[in-house]
């Protein structure tokens, strides 16, 4: 195969996997410079040399995946037909499984190997769907641990390659530099994440406007910022921006890593923030809010104890999670204070997290899933 050819199809639904697949392309890239890669992703693909075919969406949960139906045909069709075109000698699909197991089908049918990377929750609901995958990857890179035992007996060729999350801290430059958030360097901060998608801040920026007003009279010497996700679409939030800004929080397209390092303590939305946390081992409480359908519905399917990944990694509760109707805050207060004012509570959180980080030590997923992908499509 002559180097001008060859051609790698990535495909990322949604934030956290759109972080995944910038790293994984630059990892690509530097084993093989001359590689073209497409597909599904947004700015920070875009950044590694990824042609994006569509940006990718914020779709999530049962309502809200209704509401995008006719934007994710149109991304599914556009798609297909740039794979049509291009004919990629492998192809790398991440997470997003509603949309890219339909993915996975046509490509199999042009007969172009399938390495999905960050399998779907199954330990969590629908673990039927592991024998779709059978039929549809031709290797599954997992990021968790405790998925080996799903995947051991499947007949799936699969392996645990650690987290990306590791790969993306291990290459940020490890400064605590506050005036560049927009923050005074010698007050502490509280590093508020409401999660990625429009559902998520419709749910999550109400809740941190009241808890802002509560924390403030206990605490009046702490900060507050907001990191959003880059390929956010935020123009329905003009309202509480306004208000969180008057509140005094700092609002910006910026890392959540970068919040994270140089915070004092964090409010998490559930999601794989929770992870980057608890591995930069600073203390946090979860949140998480849906659309009352969507938690109805997820109470009856979801079989997990945990909503956040520490928890369900450490198999107890590590940080404490407030869902749905106990995201009130007051509670969140509650456990905001004894994280900032019970050192031996803080200490014995961080000790867990050095537990959990310890399993992912020593692996770099980014450049695994290069090295998996660049064989599957043949390549020396």
């Amino acid at each position: 195969m002559s180097k001008k050819n060859k051609t790698l199809l990535i495909v990322a639904g949604e934030s956290s996997g759109e972080l995944y697949g910038s790293l994984l392309a630059a990892e690509i890239k530097k084993a093989h410079p001359d590689v073209s890669i497409f597909g599904i992703g947004g700015e920070r693909m875009k950044a590694q040399g990824v042609e994006i075919v569509r940006e990718i969406s914020g779709a999530f949960g049962l309502t809200e995946v209704l509401a995008h139906l006719k934007d994710l045909r149109a991304t599914f069709k556009e798609l297909l037909k740039r794979t049509r075109e291009l004919r990629p000698q492998a192809a790398v699909l991440i997470d997003f499984p509603d949309f890219n197991f339909k993915v996975a089908r046509e490509l199999k049918k042009m007969g172009i190997p399938v390495l999905y990377y960050v399998s779907p929750q199954l330990w969590a609901w629908r673990s039927g769907r592991i024998k779709k995958m059978k039929r549809l990857a031709d290797f599954v890179a997992l990021i968790l641990p405790f998925e080996e035992d799903i995947y051991r007996n499947s007949g799936i060729p699969h392996e645990f390659v650690g987290h990306p999350v590791l790969d993306e801290i291990s290459v940020m430059e490890k400064n605590n530099d506050r005036p560049a958030l927009g923050l005074a360097p010698d007050r502490p901060f509280l590093a508020m994440l409401p999660g990625s998608r429009p559902s998520e801040l419709k749910k999550h920026l109400p809740l941190f406007i009241d808890l802002i007003a509560l924390f403030k009279r206990e605490f009046p010497q702490w900060q507050f910022f907001i990191p959003l996700a880059p390929n956010l679409k935020t123009a329905q939030f003009t309202g509480e921006f306004k208000a969180l800004r008057e509140n005094g929080a700092v609002i910006k397209r910026e890392s959540a890593l970068k919040a994270l390092l140089a915070s004092d303590a964090a409010l998490i939305a559930s999601g794989t923030a929770t992870l980057q946390t608890a591995f930069l081992e600073k203390p946090f409480t979860v949140i998480y809010k849906v659309s009352p359908f969507t938690f109805f519905a997820g109470k009856l399917l979801v079989k997990v104890k945990y909503v956040s990944l520490v928890n369900l990694l450490s198999g107890r509760e590590s940080v404490r999670e407030f869902l749905q109707n106990d995201a009130r805050p007051d509670k969140i207060m509650a456990e905001l204070r004894e994280i900032i004012g019970n050192p031996e509570y803080r200490a014995e959180m961080l000790g867990r997290f050095k537990e959990i980080k310890s399993v992912f030590e020593g692996k770099s997923a980014s450049g695994r899933v290069s090295e998996i992908a660049c064989r599957m499509a043949g390549w020396e």
